[in-house]
């Protein structure tokens, strides 16, 4: 029973260290098994793998008349079946993506009010909204723009800059 308690703690531990070092300890082998099983040799496996593995046997030879040898086979399908979560659970937080990242293109169409007047032909600047946040950058007209005016972003000229034109209502 001891050497079955020894492994769930051990496989807690893992598990504990690969949380921690976030992913040192899989860098050790230098990338020598990725893409080879698609994960299933990833430490959260194996630690859960291993935790199953010896509290389930724990469990079934305390709790039970069965001797060792039934408590380690209990205790590996408790094990592949921890393992098995393990990873689908990891899977699926792999693919948990995010919306894309705005860029730069994303301001044509938008709508903005001048904050500094914008000469003809010459720069001033603008509030835009991207994505929701609020965002100031340089803006170029080829007529004269007053602030507080309400306008629409044309062009991207550059991360900073932009081509407006006044709306007109």
């Amino acid at each position: 029973m001891n050497w079955f308690i020894g492994l769930g703690i051990a496989g807690l531990v893992l598990l504990v260290l690969s949380l921690v070092l976030d992913g040192v300890l899989e860098g050790l082998f230098d990338g020598v098994l990725d893409g080879l099983f698609d994960g299933l040799l990833s430490l959260p496996v194996i630690a859960g793998f291993v935790s199953m593995l010896g509290f389930g046997g724990a469990i079934v030879l305390g709790v039970t008349g069965l001797g060792v040898t039934a408590a380690t086979a209990i205790g590996v399908v408790a094990g592949v079946a921890a393992g098995w979560l393990t990873w689908k659970l990891s899977r699926a937080l792999m693919r948990d993506h995010g919306d894309a990242t705005p860029r730069g293109g994303d301001l044509v169409g938008s709508s903005g009010s001048v904050v500094t007047a914008i000469p003809a032909g010459g720069y001033g600047e603008v509030l835009v909204h991207l994505a929701g946040q609020p965002l100031k950058l340089a803006a170029k007209c080829q007529v004269p723009v007053a602030r507080g005016t309400e306008v629409w972003v044309e062009a991207t000229l550059s991360a900073t800059s932009v081509v407006v034109r006044p709306v007109e209502r």
